[in-house]
């Protein structure tokens, strides 16, 4: 394939609910979409950037400029035989993954479009039935809370997470659990806690809970395997991993028993396949993380998730449940018992995209061509 031009649009979508977790309340979500255009035909990626840079040190506006200044500018007028050789291209940028990963993973969707071969069997997929479970952000009162949990175990999800921090987290479990005694649960912290707490987590373990994501320091394994020696609890590891290196580095030191990728922090399918192979070697089981995507990212969250290692449910739930109206069609549904609906046989990405209503969304565009970018 022969990389003719890339386009950056910044999209403006409003969630249909607001999404709280301990950094913040986010209403609405701003996300830069990337088109990679060929000489055999169009692929599309996601930027999972959020509009601030506490997730990670990336931001819509930060990966606006690498992608703008330096790594779309690297592409244009260069050859690869296939989407996995796009990030040997990339000029020596240190980190900027959720930038990179969006490009490469435009490049993997231009494959498969090309190829006429499912995107999921591109990457190696293996798994046809993909067991769903969904997050659920901080309300604005327990009550709240379980109402959404009762809707969302209704619409079939097989596991319910729930975001946490101090205030709002045993008092919220004590009430969860007393309504729902054998749900599948587990909590997500997003490093809101410390080794001063290392007390109050062990209370944890009470509530029989699938895992505990990310309760430490973003960058931290050693605090984090001292904490898993002491609570019964399965301590999950996703800011901390940005590699197959880290996801290594945290099993050898017993960090964590269950390990999210997320395809966007690690930089890519490339380098997300590379995480699911060290974890399946060591019998770690791994499960997609979402980042508010929209149905392209969300779409590729689907591909990823049919590696044979992603065992555990996935939070790649259905686009109703954000959106008013996504930009695939069709849109993400999930079966009354839980399982992601995609169509297995369908080649390429596997949905259509709506440009008439990404063009209506858009809000900022650049094409780089031939070295150079206008707007």
């Amino acid at each position: 394939m022969k990389i003719e031009a890339v386009t950056l649009r910044e999209i403006r979508m409003p969630l249909v609910h607001f999404f709280e977790t301990s950094f913040g309340r986010t209403y609405d979500r701003h996300m830069i979409l990337v088109t990679l255009h060929t000489d055999g035909g169009e692929g599309w990626g996601e930027c999972v950037a959020g509009e601030n840079p506490f997730y990670s040190s990336e931001s819509v506006e930060t990966a606006w400029y690498v992608l703008s200044q330096y790594l779309a500018p690297s592409l244009v007028g260069k050859q690869i035989e296939k989407g996995a050789d796009i990030k040997k291209l990339f000029p020596a940028v240190r980190r900027h993954s959720m930038a990179k990963g969006a490009l490469e993973n435009a490049a993997w969707d231009a494959e498969a479009e090309q190829k006429k071969v499912p995107l999921w069997k591109l990457l190696g997929g293996s798994r046809t039935e993909l067991p769903c479970g969904v997050s659920i952000g901080i309300q604005d009162s327990p009550e709240q809370l379980l109402e959404k949990i009762e809707t969302e175990l209704n619409a079939g999800y097989q596991r319910i997470k729930l975001k946490c921090k101090p205030g709002w987290d045993l008092n919220i479990l004590e009430r969860v659990r007393s309504k729902w005694p054998n749900i599948t649960l587990s909590v997500d912290a997003n490093s809101a806690y410390t080794t001063k707490d290392f007390e109050h987590l062990k209370r944890f373990d009470q509530f029989q809970l699938l895992m505990i994501e990310q309760p430490l320091w973003n960058d931290d394994f050693y605090f984090h395997a001292t904490l898993q020696k002491q609570i019964k609890t399965a301590i999950c590891l996703d800011e901390a991993i940005h590699h197959a290196r880290d996801a290594q580095a945290a099993i050898e030191l017993g960090s964590c028993r269950i390990i999210n990728i997320k395809v966007g922090r690690v930089g890519g399918f490339n380098e997300a396949i590379a995480v699911h192979d060290v974890c399946h070697q060591d019998n770690i089981p791994v499960w997609c993380g979402g980042m508010l995507e929209t149905g392209i990212g969300r779409g590729h969250n689907i591909a990823l998730s049919t590696l044979s290692n992603f065992t555990l449910p996935g939070d790649v739930s259905a686009s109703k449940r954000y959106w008013k109206e996504d930009i695939i069609e069709p849109e993400v549904t999930v079966s009354s018992k839980g399982f992601i609906n995609f169509d297995r046989e369908k080649p390429g990405r596997g949905f259509e995209i709506k440009k008439d209503l990404i063009e209506k969304l858009t809000v900022r565009k650049e094409v780089v061509k031939g070295g150079a970018a206008s707007a």
